[in-house]
């Protein structure tokens, strides 16, 4: 396993994160294809083995069962607390980012995972409800009492994350230190500000769908898997611009069977050959984590990286929230719909 530093917090990482989207218990009304607590710990336990240091989840994945899947398998596998890097996030849930209810969640997310501190606590949206300085208050108060690390953000406009870092620096406040942005091949728009505005703040990042909900992972564009045939906000995020897309797919395709490797690993190879510290990995079985680590001996050609991002387009914006009251743009995510990521 390689490693690399959570942008200026310091921390160690694998460059490798593995996500706890997959985690949990299933929902008919949200995540249909989430795994149970034994297979998640053979999942967990191949990462671990594997040196994967870092593990994602977040209080509303599988309503909480993630984090206590995540809590139960590293108490049963025995990993002492300073072997694992582990990031939870808030934001969908009641008060959103307000302090009474980060203060809250914190400590749902900390039981849940069986830990008295998290070393990465994400805020997973931004908050048009709550004031900047409340929300950076109350988060620079947890890592004051112990109960975090480091910060990190999630979706949102370069212009909003750079004005809660500016509060942050102005008061004295801890600053976030990574960013969990939604980028992959058929996902770029983050090139234009918010890459750039993350990089000014010394930010680390962590992309959550790297193989674009398993689109990336195989030459055809639909599949008969569980969460294919029933995630409506992978089909949301993706299928407007499937006929464009379909030509990265298949130059994926191409240059994979020139290395003589899967699909998954041209994807994840592509964010490394950009400079991305750790993308965010799901993985509903131990094979599909050797697939994801063998990644890492893959190097990709400055000529390769070019022919994989030709085909390109501008898309419309797939993760930040719209201001309440506005309409949202085609495919930017509603406010009232669940994480997807």
């Amino acid at each position: 396993m390689q490693y690399t530093t959570l942008g200026h917090s310091g921390i160690k990482i694998s460059k490798l994160s593995l996500g706890g989207m997959s985690f949990g218990k299933p929902s008919p009304d949200f995540h249909q294809w989430t795994i149970g607590p034994d297979d998640a710990r053979a999942v967990i336990k191949r990462a671990l083995d594997l040196g994967i240091n870092f593990i994602d989840t977040a209080n509303t994945y599988s309503f909480g069962t993630s984090e206590e899947y995540i809590g139960a398998a590293l108490r049963d596998l025995g990993i002492a607390r300073d072997q694992v890097v582990l990031a939870s996030k808030v934001y969908f849930n009641e008060g959103k980012l307000s302090r009474e209810a980060i203060n809250r969640e914190i400590d749902g997310t900390l039981k849940r995972l069986g830990t008295d501190y998290l070393d990465l606590y994400i805020i997973h949206r931004f908050d048009y409800d709550t004031p900047i300085e409340e929300t950076m208050e109350a988060l620079d108060g947890l890592v004051r009492a112990g109960k975090v690390r480091a910060l990190g953000a999630s979706e949102m406009y370069a212009y909003q994350l750079h004005n809660m870092q500016v509060v942050a620096q102005k008061n004295g406040w801890t600053p976030f230190t990574s960013m969990q942005c939604h980028y992959n091949l058929l996902y770029r728009e983050d090139e234009r500000e918010m890459i750039p505005v993350c990089r000014q703040f010394d930010m680390a990042l962590t992309p959550y769908s790297p193989m674009a909900s398993g689109h990336l992972c195989r030459p055809t564009w639909d599949s008969d898997s569980c969460r294919s045939t029933t995630d409506a906000t992978m089909r949301n995020k993706y299928d407007a611009a499937r006929d464009n897309d379909m030509q990265i797919v298949g130059r994926v395709t191409e240059v994979a069977e020139r290395h003589g490797v899967p699909m998954a690993q041209i994807a994840l190879a592509w964010h490394w050959a950009r400079g991305v510290e750790s993308p965010i990995v799901g993985c509903s079985r131990p094979e599909r984590v050797d697939d994801a680590a063998a990644a890492l001996d893959v190097e990709l050609t400055a000529d390769e990286v070019a022919y994989l991002e030709d085909p390109y387009t501008a898309h419309e914006l797939v993760g930040p929230l719209a201001r309440p009251g506005e309409k949202p743009l085609a495919g930017t995510t509603n406010p009232n719909t669940k994480s997807g990521n």
